[in-house]
């Protein structure tokens, strides 16, 4: 099968946008360029469309290279008929592909294996012959030094009929069909681990059936975990009688001495060989489909919170909160730089408040502090508070910052190159006031499974969820753009077509050379070649440079249609940019070119109507209820503010500025049915949600969303 046609199998995209999609992924262009610069070659087709060729391109390719070995596997033990090899090369699933090479396998050691190497292999083909009545004095003309009587005789060559029942793909094939439609996944708590208290929180599972078709991805994930523990045992069940008649009706067409031998060798193989390993490979199919089902959970979780709403290049007055150890204190300049640090301990047992407000005050009025961020961990509503308490001369806004990841951060590499004289406390509040300012730019240097804004993550492919949010990563930051003479390594090397070498060259030459003055000037990088130019330049942004067009999203393969345009209106670049009036007036069909058509030309207006404008919204002061500092002032009927922290299938999970966050479970999200929960809630979105029950002992608080 060719690639397009395995591609449009999948996907039904029109052949010319995946033929075209393809020829590019082949030439390394990168998914954000394609889908923003190429939409003429590729029939404007996003990056999720785009995404989808990418992954059946790779399911392709490897399945072609699975083909390749195994036809070389069996031309060396010369079995390969022209028959066979059609078989193979015309195969689509990778399953079928290795079911027919099941026969050719080389087995080390089996029962069956055994049993030919004693010579018993003709007597399993005459009993599956079925036409022989007395058997039994067949079987003695098999007897050797290594099989010493009938009985033995005849057992081995139940071992060879059960290996090839094994190896039938129809029997195969009719039991994972049985199992696709009926199978179960039923648990059983061992024993041994039902009073120890981490096995508490998967009781639910400690005596559980439920069809494996309708266990959701979310459940499968906890059940696979609580196994993996030790807590629990986990079996997958079929009707193993109608399963084994089934093969029988298929096999045994008589009803003497060979049929009860094949009937034994028939249970044996279903029992030893077919079930075991059909049932491994359903589970392992639903671990498979469960996983997809969380990673993409927690890929839209983790877009939503790389584009959240940044503050801006303001000075900001950061605070790591805490009790003993203190409330670590640090100003940062417009750029997100160090300007001071300091300890301060308004809170128990020091409850120093007078001194820490006289500091606080001093730093705000001496940095000209525009904001303040305070982490939302150990002692934050107490901080917060305090904060609020004291009286600023000018208007200072206050936030509370999610801290997840802040420690990973802190104790990094990264962080120690960024702030080599600082100890981890200084850096992790650095990491928060960074995360008001700009949350992308400070996030992608955060290993993304720290993050916590998803479920399982540690449980799921872990090379799947590593692809799935670098590529949710690559496509917010392009998304965005970059200001080549501000962004960290760490930002830059998620740029199209930049890679961490690259972005460790451009800060580099920074250094050396100073602020790039012109996208021009970018070339001047060591190693940073036409191609890496093409990928990358639209996403990069020059502030102030010599260009205007530097500073926006119009690649510089099309500024000569943007003088043109300016030309044709008698204005200079400068003045047609943001000039919405001559904008909406300009004909674009005059400007199509061979490489150029109508999508391209009307995101090139877009963006000149608002060059290099940031996507996302602007950031927001919430308050939570200061009368609720723990799970133990909770009422039901309580209404109260909170933030969306996370997403599932399942539900959301709000923080309403306590230890616990409360989930609103997906039927309490709407008085309307809900199939998806991202249709109702974004992450970060201020609620205001009811207190429906609260388990004091579980520490768990379910919600509701106020609607």
């Amino acid at each position: 099968m060719q690639l397009l046609k395995y591609i449009k199998s999948f996907t039904n995209l029109p052949d010319k946008g995946i033929q075209n999609t393809v020829q590019l992924l082949n030439e390394d262009c990168t998914i954000p360029f394609i889908s923003r610069y190429r939409k003429e070659l590729t029939g404007n087709l996003d990056e999720v469309q785009i995404g989808e060729i990418v992954k059946y391109k790779l399911q392709f390719e490897t399945l072609e290279k699975r083909k390749i070995a195994i036809l070389k596997a069996l031309e060396e033990q010369e079995v390969l008929t022209d028959e066979l090899k059609q078989k193979i090369i015309a195969s689509t699933d990778l399953t079928f592909l290795e079911d027919i090479y099941l026969p050719f396998k080389k087995k080390r050691n089996t029962k069956a294996e055994i049993a030919r190497n004693n010579g018993l292999e003709p007597l399993a083909k005459i009993i599956m012959g079925q036409g022989a009545t007395d058997i039994d004095s067949i079987a003695t003309k098999y007897l050797n030094k290594e099989v010493s009587s009938e009985e033995f005789a005849l057992e081995g060559a139940r071992f060879i009929i059960a290996e090839w029942i094994n190896e039938r793909t129809d029997i195969r094939n009719s039991i994972r069909r049985q199992l696709e439609k009926f199978a179960f996944i039923s648990t059983s708590v061992i024993k041994t681990k039902a009073d120890d208290e981490k096995a508490q929180k998967y009781r639910d599972y400690f005596n559980f059936s439920e069809s494996l078709n309708h266990c959701p991805s979310h459940r499968l994930l906890a059940i696979l975990r609580a196994e993996n523990e030790g807590f629990i045992r986990v079996k997958v069940e079929i009707d193993d009688e109608k399963a084994i008649i089934k093969i029988e009706d298929s096999v045994i067409n008589s009803r003497n001495d060979c049929a009860v031998h094949i009937k034994v060798a028939i249970q044996d193989a279903y029992k030893r060989l077919l079930f075991p390993a059909l049932a491994n490979e359903r589970l392992n199919l639903a671990k498979e489909r469960a996983d997809d089902a969380a990673i993409q959970v927690f890929a839209k979780n983790m877009k939503q919170l790389l584009l959240g709403a940044p503050l801006g290049e303001k000075n900001i007055l950061a605070i790591d909160p805490g009790f003993k150890s203190g409330c670590k204190v640090v100003c940062l300049n417009a750029q997100g730089g160090l300007v001071y640090n300091e300890t301060i301990y308004p809170n128990a047992p020091q409850n120093d408040v007078k001194g820490a407000s006289g500091k606080i005050s001093s730093l705000v009025n001496a940095y000209k502090i525009e904001a303040i961020a305070i982490g939302n961990g150990t002692a934050s509503r107490e901080t917060e508070q305090f904060i609020k308490n004291i009286k600023f001369y000018t208007d200072i806004e206050v936030y509370v910052v999610s801290e997840a990841g802040a420690s990973i951060y802190s104790a990094s590499k990264i962080a120690r190159d960024e702030f080599p004289n600082y100890d981890v406390t200084v850096r992790g509040a650095v990491s928060i006031g960074r995360r008001l300012a700009d949350p992308l730019a400070e996030l992608v240097k955060i290993d993304a499974k720290s993050i916590g804004v998803g479920q399982y993550q540690h449980d799921v492919d872990q090379n799947k969820l590593k692809n799935a949010l670098d590529s949710t990563v690559e496509s917010c930051v392009n998304r965005v753009g970059v200001n080549i003479n501000t962004a960290s390594e760490s930002l830059l090397s998620y740029v199209s077509g930049i890679g961490p070498k690259l972005a460790e060259n451009i800060v580099a030459f920074r250094v050396q050379n100073g602020a790039f003055s012109s996208r021009n000037d970018i070339k001047k990088v060591a190693r940073l070649g036409d191609k890496a130019f093409e990928q990358s330049v639209g996403f990069l942004r020059i502030k102030n440079g010599k260009n205007a067009l530097d500073d926006s999203a119009v690649h510089p393969e099309s500024y000569e249609i943007v003088h043109k345009m300016a030309k044709d209106h008698h204005l200079a670049v400068s003045e047609l940019i943001g000039n919405k009036v001559v904008l909406h007036e300009i004909k674009l069909e005059k400007y199509i070119t061979a490489a150029f058509g109508l999508p391209t030309l009307k995101d090139m207006i877009k963006e000149l109507e608002k060059p290099g404008l940031d996507p996302r919204q602007k950031a927001k002061v919430f308050t939570f209820n200061q009368n609720i500092a723990s799970i133990n002032d909770l009422r039901v009927g309580q209404l109260l503010p909170g933030i969306v922290n996370n997403i599932t299938n399942f539900g959301c999970f709000v923080d309403i500025g306590i230890k616990e966050s409360g989930l609103v479970h997906i039927s309490n999200l709407s008085n309307s049915f809900v199939s998806d929960v991202n249709a109702i809630v974004t992450l970060q979105q201020h609620v205001i949600v009811k207190v429906l029950e609260v388990d004091i002992a579980r520490k768990r608080i379910q919600l509701s969303l106020n609607v």
